[in-house]
C-alpha cells in the first residue's frame, strides 16, 4: 500500500470469483471519476500492454483525472508488462490505473509495483466469520431492507455463490421498490437453486452424522457447485485417507497432527478427533466404501452416479452416527 498521505496511483483488484471482481471494478471506477468519457477500459483478448501505457501517459481531456482500466491482466507474463512496469515507476499524477484480476496468475512484479504508488483491492469472501461479516455489510447497502430471518435464509441458500448476491438484490428492488421492507415470503420466490457450498461442510455433516443434511450438501456441490461425482470422491477418500494417517501415528495432539498432514492446525484437529471417534475399525469400513463406491462411479454395479454418491454418503454418515453413539454409551 502507498504511503500514509501520498496520492493513490494505482490499484489492484484482486480475487478469485469474476462477478465480484467486476462489480469491485465498477464500485472503484465510479469513486474515482462521475464521468464516464474520463475512463478508457481495457478487456477481452485483442489489447495489448502497449495500448494501456499510451492511455497512462495521456493526460485528461476537460478534467482532471483519466481512469484507465486493465481487466484480466493475468494474461500477461511479466516480460510482456515491462512498459507498464516501467510507467509504474514514475506514473503520471492525472492517471488512475486500475489493473483487475483475471486471466490467469497475476505477475508478483506487478503487484509488488502496484502496491509501491497505490494499493490492493481483495474481493475475497472468506468463510465462517469472515464471510458472514461480509453478507452482513453487503445487505446494510443493499437497495432493500431484509429482516433477520429473511437474511439468513438468503445466506444459506446462496452458500458458496455469493456473486449471485448483488443481482438477487436488485431484482427485490425492482419487485418491491427502493428501500421496501423484505422478509421471507417476499424473499422465496426470487431465491431460485440453492448455491454450492464449500466441500467441507459436507464432511463435517458426515461426520456428524447427520445423514440428512449431508445428503443436502452433496446436491448442492452436484447441482449447484457443479463438481464431477469423482471430484466429490477425490475429496471423501483425502478427508479418510488423513484419518487413516493419523491412526496408531502417535501424535498427542492438532499440532503434531497437523505437521504430519501437512495441514493448518484447524482440519488436522477435526481430522484427529474423527480419526480417534471412528477407530481403527471404523475407518476400514469407510475406506471399504469409497472403494466400492469408486468402482461403481466406473460402471462396475451400473447405477447412476448421483445414486452411487447417495448411497456413499448415507453409510458413511450412519457410520459416523453408530460410532458416536457408542462413545456416548460407553
Amino acid at each position: 500500500m502507498s504511503a500514509a498521505g501520498a496520492a493513490v496511483n494505482a490499484w489492484y483488484v484482486k480475487g478469485d470469483d469474476e462477478v465480484l471482481v467486476r462489480e469491485r471494478v465498477s464500485a472503484l471506477v465510479g469513486e474515482l471519476t462521475s464521468d464516464p468519457f474520463a475512463v478508457e477500459d481495457f478487456s477481452g483478448d485483442d489489447y495489448d500492454i502497449a495500448a494501456v501505457v499510451d492511455a497512462c501517459l495521456t493526460p485528461p481531456f476537460l478534467g482532471d483525472r483519466r481512469v484507465v482500466v486493465a481487466r484480466a491482466i493475468g494474461r500477461f507474463k511479466a516480460d510482456e508488462l515491462a512498459p507498464l512496469l516501467h510507467w509504474l515507476d514514475d506514473p503520471l499524477p492525472t492517471t488512475a490505473l486500475v489493473v483487475a484480476a483475471g486471466g490467469g496468475q497475476v505477475s508478483q512484479k506487478l503487484v509488488n509495483a502496484v502496491k509501491k504508488v497505490g494499493t490492493v483491492l481483495d474481493t475475497a469472501v472468506g468463510s465462517g466469520k469472515a464471510r458472514t461479516s461480509w453478507l452482513v455489510g453487503r445487505l446494510k447497502e443493499a437497495p432493500v431492507k431484509l429482516d433477520a430471518a429473511a437474511g439468513h435464509a438468503l445466506g444459506e441458500h446462496l452458500g458458496e455463490d455469493v456473486a449471485r448476491l448483488t443481482s438477487l438484490l436488485e431484482a427485490l428492488a425492482a419487485a418491491y421498490g427502493q428501500g421496501a421492507a423484505v422478509g421471507l415470503d417476499e424473499l422465496a420466490p426470487f431465491l431460485g437453486q440453492a448455491g454450492s457450498v464449500a466441500p467441507w461442510d459436507l464432511t463435517d455433516a458426515i461426520d456428524r452424522g447427520d445423514t440428512e443434511t449431508a445428503l443436502v450438501h452433496l446436491h448442492r456441490l452436484l447441482d449447484a457447485g457443479e463438481r464431477h461425482p469423482l471430484v466429490v470422491m477425490a475429496t471423501l477418500h483425502r478427508h479418510y485417507a488423513a484419518m487413516l494417517r493419523l491412526d496408531g501415528s502417535g501424535v498427542a495432539g492438532e499440532q503434531d497432527a497437523a505437521t504430519l498432514l501437512g495441514t493448518a492446525p484447524f482440519p488436522a484437529k477435526k481430522a484427529l478427533a474423527q480419526a480417534r471417534r471412528l477407530g481403527w475399525e471404523g475407518i476400514a469400513r469407510a475406506m471399504t466404501l469409497l472403494a466400492d463406491a469408486d468402482l461403481a462411479l466406473r460402471g462396475v454395479a451400473g447405477w447412476p452416479d448421483q445414486l452411487v454418491m447417495e448411497v456413499l454418503v448415507a453409510r458413511l454418515s450412519r457410520l459416523g452416527a453408530r460410532r458416536r453413539a457408542g462413545a456416548g454409551r460407553r
